[in-house]
């Protein structure tokens, strides 16, 4: 499975969420700009969005679907 490049992509974008995440807590822990932390959110949920499709794809190509 960690072979498989569809798996590797979407971990990717898992990845990416998390840091774009981590980002956005330090922005609000540091007392920052409401325009980056608002801007951090749409990024997150795109990637979000992103990551679930490719996870979802993967499942079905998996399943055979």
């Amino acid at each position: 499975m960690a072979s498989d490049p569809l798996f590797l992509v979407a971990a990717a974008a898992v990845l990416g969420v998390a840091v774009i995440l981590l980002m956005g807590i330090g922005n609000f822990g540091k007392g920052g700009d409401p325009k980056t932390a608002n801007k951090l959110m749409r990024w997150r949920i795109i990637g979000q969005a992103v990551a679930v499709a490719l996870i979802l794809l993967f499942v079905l190509v998996r399943r055979g679907g």
